[in-house]
């Protein structure tokens, strides 16, 4: 029996970050990769009334503050060990909404500005390297088609 909740995506998805205002951002959806992250132009640490804030510029240049995050030490795409921030946020995958944690990344240098890790797919997509923007179809419905 097929977990009916189980869809399919590709190895390419747009997806939406509703909290942070942020949608239609492509995705590089990375098997290899454990966690998710999305790109910053700028992260720094400030204080306010003796609270630290994290404070942020996402894809859209407008300033984010958070005072819930943590910080933690993740392998980036050259295997070197590397500290970054983490928040917890809701992603939006075609319909479905998952809250995840992601990591805070100068990815600029790279193709895509979301990684989309294994630890947020696990029990809930399976990637089909051929598709790009399937939008997270049923795969029971793939299934009774076929």
């Amino acid at each position: 029996m097929i977990n009916s909740n189980i869809k399919l995506i590709g190895r390419r998805e747009y997806v939406n970050f509703p909290q942070l205002e942020i949608n239609q951002v492509e995705a590089k959806i990375d098997t290899g990769a454990y966690t998710c992250a999305i790109h910053c132009r700028h992260i720094a640490l400030v204080k306010n009334n003796n609270c630290d804030l994290l404070q942020v510029k996402f894809l859209d240049n407008k300033i984010y503050n958070f005072d819930t995050f943590t910080k933690k030490k993740i392998k980036n795409s050259f295997g070197e060990m590397e500290e970054r921030y983490i928040i917890k946020t809701l992603i939006l995958i075609g319909r479905k909404k998952i809250n995840t944690s992601i990591s805070l990344s100068d990815r600029g240098n790279m193709r895509y500005p979301v990684l989309i890790g294994r630890k947020l797919l696990k029990g809930k997509f399976i990637v089909d390297v051929n598709q790009i923007y399937t939008n997270g179809i049923r795969l029971n419905k793939i299934l009774k088609n076929t």
